[in-house]
């Protein structure tokens, strides 16, 4: 990374436990974006129990975008399994960058990072959805060559279907 007045130091690594409260702060800068700005329930300790756990394994994880030791953005992800491959992916949750960072080539960055993870470890996909009215967000996945699974349909089940389901 290089510094100077014009071209502000910046780069994107996997996240470190100090980084929790700033991946929180963007979490529910998203869902501000995403018009559902009271319906983050997460705290700082469901953040650090998911990615940083004090016993076992993580189950999720995050890499986060730095200007200048700034955290300007994020991508959380977990993996997935397909039976079809036989191998693992990354299911990307969440993929943000400050508003007024966009279009500095960090989302790019973040995203290839992922994508060499999953070349690194053999994964066969990097999948994620995104909002139908995300126009902008949908050109910059299709500048990237990924391509909409239009054919799928995407079900949820929780609150109190799921508690009556669970019997």
């Amino acid at each position: 990374m290089t510094h100077d007045a014009t071209h502000p130091a910046s780069g994107v690594r996997p996240a470190v436990p100090e980084d929790v409260p700033h991946i929180l702060r963007l979490v529910r800068d998203l869902a501000e974006y995403e018009r559902e700005p009271d319906a983050v329930e997460a705290t700082e300790e469901h953040v650090r129990t998911a990615l940083f756990p004090e016993q076992g394994t993580p189950t999720t994880f995050a890499h986060v975008a730095e200007v200048d030791g700034e955290v300007v953005g994020m991508a959380v992800w977990f993996l997935t399994y397909s039976t079809w491959t036989g191998r693992n992916g990354i299911w990307l949750e969440d993929l943000y960058v400050d508003p007024v960072r966009r279009e500095s080539g960090l989302g790019r960055a973040l995203l290839a990072a992922l994508a060499r993870v999953c070349r690194e470890r053999g994964y066969r996909r990097l999948e994620w959805w995104v909002l139908d009215w995300n126009t902008p967000s949908i050109g910059f996945y299709e500048s990237l060559g990924a391509v909409a699974q239009g054919e799928w349909t995407t079900y949820r089940l929780d609150g109190a279907a799921l508690t009556a389901l669970a019997g």
